[in-house]
């Protein structure tokens, strides 16, 4: 009862003389500690900051592409009537702007935030918003600890633990999971309010929930699994008073919250539901067992030590490491505080969050709930515990009835922890084809040693800091202080690794960024798509064009089925191999791009099918001889099961000749064109390509324009006949032939062909998201009953007063 008038007392530092200050503060200090770690990258890249992976092909590429998009920069506007900026053409082969960027940045308050600066302004802003987002993350967390702590200097303690965790730090590397951290801890601030100053605060829960959910939808259903098992460890440790109204309260704001953030949430659900990487349900002991005994390990050793580089592993061979955003270290401490807190503590609810969490992260199929149950292998939801522990740290510094030995214990322990992987630096191991004995299994021996010092090193700083100031009121700076002069100083050596392992490739990646921002305009007119040869991934953002080459998780999922039944790997990225050539003309690309250096390559692996073009702004441009305007005719079609009946490798070729119908379209619109022969399905040679082509160009629409919601495409037939579209296959799409609405068919396993009749056409697709009409509908409905419902309260209070 003590404990839990504690923190429903401390719920009120925050509005005493002061404190305001305080939480400001900490923001401030988190922001300059994040600065002073950027600075010096900041300074080497002159001002355009690129470290890698991710972050420089998608984040950079994303944020400045879409803040034209969003104003409606590049391409015109469709049919009159229809909506505006919906679909984007440089992404992948096309895909709804919606669906392709929510999961990364569509409804990202800090994306919104960066729209009041000019395009070509975001690269440099992409440190100062890291920057933001590592203060918004401080505050958040600041507000959240002040119930549990009686002095503001521990709240701001576990603050700074959180900003700068090891989980927050590495993903820098991938930017908008940062936007999630930032903006977690004031949801469960908010989750708080509501469950221990049940009179006040109506709509906050429901307001944070909103933003959460608008955010990032797909960490949304993590954080949802989390505010469960949160509220179930508080109650069944009573933490609060339960009653009916309460739970009511929660539901409803809980739904309200949903509601406002429903305008993202439900068109992605349509889109996800076509999206192949799901769990196997079949997987058996793959639901409660993970293969490999390092993944084990790997997970453990991540609550403990500084992280590795994203993707660098320092000790692993095996499992699934790289890119897992694994770590739930704290900076300088690790578990030491959290630890001696749980030792202290009897039937604490944060000690059965954090354990229920543990749990959750050894078995797959309840870590991967945190994720949609996802088949690949995340744990890009340690941050909630992480919130959990830095407050666990913070009470535990703080408390008294904790001495100093007590502190530092868990310390040593720790250590000694660290110290035991020296194991894999001296095992005797044997080569399996050379017979020779060596010592260590280390993948990377420099970094785990830089890893180790640091985390030992902080330890002992920890240990000297409990010793030497422990009882003292400076102890709680003290500690903040080095908490921050330690993230700081890790952060630079942990993206310094990440940047500079790769700085052998991407040294030039701003002057090949800046200089395809010179060549969109120098380009010849046309709307057409271009493939890159070895160039730096997503060029065609930069260019404004569709581009075969994208590297984006969440394009249009039709692509995901078109590419594979082509043998083409589609995962995260799109690539498909040069020597694929009949792809190049069937998806209408008219040029390929790359760079001197490469040109040798490029030649030893391509068809004769290129031309040399023109040298502009440093790349060089081949022009495909074998280009087919987009949208045209064929002769012949093929049923989905013949199809899928030939040879993966050709299929390209096969597709240049016959349209794949499904059976039941084959049933309905087959009497437009005439059956495959079997001795045509196996005549696949480049030189019957290249009259494929003549053949496909000859019936080719004579207008063809790509606009900012779909596109629009005039043609003479001859005959009633089935116009092909190399565009992906989306239900958002609406086809207009002449003016009247017209059935679209999912033909080629993921395109699109409409029946026109002879004569001339005019052909319209409009896109907008599939079910976003029903989605605005609710969220604006759901805004409707927050104004009024706040309002309510709000004014219930001041007449009250």
């Amino acid at each position: 009862m003590d404990d839990l008038n504690h923190q429903a007392g401390s719920a009120r530092l925050l509005n005493m003389p002061g404190r305001r200050d305080q939480m400001l503060r900490t923001m401030l200090l988190c922001a300059l500690t994040a600065a002073v770690f950027f600075l010096p990258f900041y300074l080497i890249d002159g001002g355009f900051f690129h470290y890698a992976g991710d972050f420089n092909s998608q984040q950079i590429s994303f944020y400045r592409y879409m803040n034209g998009f969003i104003k409606g920069g590049g391409y015109p506007d469709g049919m009159a009537g229809a909506a505006r900026n919906t679909f984007s053409w440089a992404t992948d082969l096309g895909s709804g702007a919606m669906n392709a960027y929510s999961f990364y940045l569509y409804g990202s308050p800090f994306f919104w935030l960066s729209l009041i600066f000019p395009q070509n302004w975001l690269p440099y802003l992409m440190v100062p918003l890291l920057i933001l987002k590592f203060a918004v993350a401080g505050g958040g967390a600041y507000r959240y600890l002040c119930r549990y702590v009686r002095r503001t200097d521990y709240a701001m303690l576990g603050a700074c633990l959180y900003a700068f965790s090891g989980f927050s730090v590495y993903n820098v590397f991938f930017n908008h999971f940062v936007d999630v951290v930032a903006l977690f801890p004031w949801m469960l601030w908010a989750l708080d309010e509501t469950l221990y100053e049940q009179e006040k605060h109506y709509g906050l829960f429901a307001f944070w929930v909103g933003v959460n959910l608008l955010n990032n939808y797909f960490f949304f259903i993590g954080q949802v699994i989390f505010l469960v098992i949160y509220f179930i460890c508080k109650l069944t440790a009573g933490d609060f008073p339960m009653n009916l109204r309460l739970f009511a309260r929660l539901a409803f704001e809980s739904l309200l919250g949903a509601a406002l953030g429903f305008v993202l949430l439900w068109p992605a659900v349509l889109s996800l539901l076509q999206n192949p990487r799901t769990i196997d349900l079949s997987s058996g002991w793959g639901f409660l067992t993970y293969s490999k005994v390092q993944q084990y390990l790997a997970i453990l050793l991540s609550w403990i030590l500084p992280p590795d580089s994203p993707y660098i592993t320092s000790i692993w061979s095996e499992g699934i490491i790289k890119w897992t955003s694994m770590s739930a270290y704290l900076p300088l401490c690790s578990l030491a505080g959290a630890m001696a807190y749980w030792r202290a503590r009897q039937g604490d609810s944060k000690k059965r969050i954090v354990a229920v969490c543990a749990v959750f992260a050894l078995v797959p199929v309840l870590n991967s709930a945190f994720y949609a149950l996802n088949s690949s292998y995340y744990a890009r939801w340690y941050y909630m515990p992480v919130l959990i522990l830095c407050a666990m740290t913070a009470c535990g510094l703080e408390s008294p009835d904790i001495t100093a030995d007590e502190l530092d214990a868990p310390a040593r322990g720790i250590g000694w922890l660290m110290l035991a992987t020296l194991a894999f630096a001296v095992v005797p191991v044997q080569d399996s084809s050379t017979k020779e004995w060596s010592l260590g299994v280390l993948q990377n021996p420099g970094q785990y040693f830089v890893v180790l010092g640091f985390g030992l090193g902080g330890l002992v700083l920890y240990h000297f800091i409990c010793r030497r100031w422990r009882g003292s009121r400076a102890f709680a700076r003290r500690m903040t202080a080095a908490v921050l002069a330690f993230a700081c100083l890790f952060s630079m050596v942990h993206i310094g690794i990440g940047k500079f392992g790769q700085w052998h490739t991407d040294s030039d990646l701003v002057e090949q960024y800046t200089s395809a921002l010179q060549l969109k305009d120098d380009l010849p007119e046309g709307d057409w798509r271009v493939d890159t040869y070895e160039t730096h991934d997503n060029l065609g953002l930069w260019l404004d064009k569709s581009c075969l080459q994208y590297f984006g998780s969440t394009a249009a999922p039709s692509i995901l089925s078109f590419y594979p039944a082509l043998g083409v790997k589609r995962d995260v990225r799109s690539e498909p191999e040069i020597s694929n050539y009949a792809l190049r003309g069937l998806l209408s690309v008219k040029y390929l791009i790359t760079t001197p250096e490469k040109q040798e390559d490029f030649l030893a692996a391509a068809d004769e099918g290129w031309d040399y073009y023109d040298t502009r702004d440093g790349f060089m441009l081949y022009e495909n001889k074998n280009y087919v305007p987009m949208g045209f005719t064929y002769d012949y079609y093929i049923t989905e099961e013949e199809y899928e009946a030939t040879v993966k490798n050709t299929r390209s070729n096969l597709l240049m000749r016959a349209l794949v119908l499904s059976e039941e379209d084959a049933a309905v619109y087959g009497q437009y064109l005439k059956k495959l022969p079997e001795e045509k399905r196996n005549d696949l040679w480049y030189d019957t390509y290249v009259s494929d082509c003549a053949d496909r160009r000859a019936s080719a629409c004579s207008v063809f324009q790509m606009t900012n919601s779909g596109f629009h495409a005039e043609i003479d037939l001859g005959k009633e006949d089935l116009v092909f579209f190399s565009v992906p296959y989306d239900d958002g799409f609406t086809a207009y032939v002449n003016g009247q609405e017209t059935d679209i068919l999912r033909v080629d396993e993921g395109l699109m062909a409409v029946l026109a009749p002879a004569g001339e056409n005019t052909i319209d697709f409009v896109y907008q998201a599939d079910g976003f009409s029903l989605a605005g509908k609710v969220s604006l409905a759901g805004l409707a009953v927050f104004v009024v419902y706040t309002g309510y309260f709000v004014w219930k209070k001041k007449k009250r007063c």
